[in-house]
């Protein structure tokens, strides 16, 4: 087994798995996003597997939808992936499709943000830049208050996720905004060639 997958790696695994260009672009969201939280949550020499573990953390979701998280470990240790990063991706749906708790800082901000990150991209598609990176936290907010907008995206979940990092929820929805802003440019040049 590998201790370590680079993002890279984990992006060649996750297109043998997925090809719906919304589920790649999900995973390279969140992977770049937790690239960002580890850097700036004092995590800056774990980055690279604070990102692989976001890269992965749906890697079962496009063909075991009724299922998400059953086929993981399977999945991944077939490809040779550690326990840890197993162990991280499969608790990041704790308490709806799992029953493996986050235990790190790293696994309770992969909960936290997943769902977050598609309230922000969903509001900035609606912007007339098409872009978050003019987006205020009182715009996000207004849209994360909103329960009919990006309905998907479970706001008790993340409100979850901010309660297991001991975060106020505006840290939360910030940092995920600062990150998603900062990350933005690498993002659609990542998934340029599946949405072409």
């Amino acid at each position: 087994m590998r201790t370590t997958v680079t993002p890279a790696e984990a992006l060649t695994i996750i297109q043998k798995y997925n090809e719906e260009p919304f589920h790649l672009r999900h995973a390279i969201t969140v992977s770049a996003v937790m690239r960002w939280m580890a850097e700036h949550l004092g995590y800056a020499d774990e980055s690279s597997f604070w990102a692989s573990c976001g890269m992965l953390h749906d890697v079962d979701f496009e063909q075991y939808p009724d299922c998400h998280l059953e086929k993981t470990p399977e999945i991944l240790r077939n490809e040779g992936i550690g326990e840890d990063v197993i162990h991280a991706v499969v608790s990041h749906g704790y308490g709806h499709c799992s029953d493996v708790a986050p235990e790190h800082e790293m696994e309770k901000v992969l909960f936290a943000i997943d769902e977050l990150t598609g309230i922000v991209w969903a509001a900035a598609k609606m912007r007339p830049s098409h872009s978050c990176t003019d987006m205020e936290l009182s715009s996000l907010k207004k849209k994360f208050k909103d329960k009919k907008f990006a309905a998907g995206c479970s706001r008790d979940v993340i409100r979850h996720g901010a309660e297991m990092l001991s975060w106020d929820l505006d840290k939360l929805l910030q940092m995920t905004l600062d990150a998603m802003k900062a990350t933005e440019a690498e993002i659609d040049s990542a998934t340029a060639p599946f949405e072409s």
